[in-house]
């Protein structure tokens, strides 16, 4: 099985159960109803990114469904929580592209996603000669990216949520592969 279409997502959930904040997470990313298994990092050649809802459309509640799957949980007050997933999408349609899960406290959605994109991108880059220096701040290797000809886009979906008194707060963000039949 080889997914033809991905779709991005997220979700954050508050509960007094670690499980059950989880759930709620997974009901806000609206993936609930669905058996997840977490899959590596691969984003498969061709595979296109559609919209949650036409993803969604083509899974039965209770499908076995593969993901690439970033959360985080936390029960501490005013805690920063993050997850993100990264994604990197080689120029030759033909080529495989890479998918990152990121994890943190303390970062803002915009240092998490970028954090997690850059992850996704350098994975890419390693494996398509792409050279850069690995010290180098974000946007230089970004710019190394977009000037090598082989990256077309990066991009990610963050979640970030602040913990409150008495609750786990839990933050998901999800690749979702669907596999069309033919």
């Amino acid at each position: 099985m080889v997914p033809e279409k991905m779709f991005l997502t997220k979700g954050v959930g508050y509960h007094k159960e670690k499980l059950q904040s989880f759930e709620q997470a997974l009901r806000s990313a609206g993936i609930a109803h669905l058996n997840l298994v977490k899959v590596s990092s691969i984003l498969p050649a061709g595979c296109k990114i559609i919209p949650k809802s036409k993803g969604l459309n083509h899974l039965k509640p209770g499908e076995i469904t593969f993901c690439v799957l970033a959360r985080n949980d936390a029960k501490e007050h005013n805690r920063l929580v993050s997850s993100s997933i990264g994604v990197a999408i080689p120029k030759d349609q033909t080529a495989y592209g890479y998918l990152s899960e990121h994890e943190a406290f303390g970062e803002t959605q915009q240092e998490a996603g970028d954090y997690a994109e850059d992850l996704a991108a350098t994975m890419l880059a390693t494996t398509l000669g792409v050279e850069f220096n690995v010290d180098a701040a974000w946007d230089e290797k970004r710019e190394v990216y977009k000037f090598s000809g082989k990256i077309v886009r990066s991009r990610n979906v963050t979640q970030v949520a602040k913990g409150r008194r008495g609750l786990w707060v839990t933050t998901i963000a999800a690749a979702v592969f669907v596999a069309l039949e033919s």
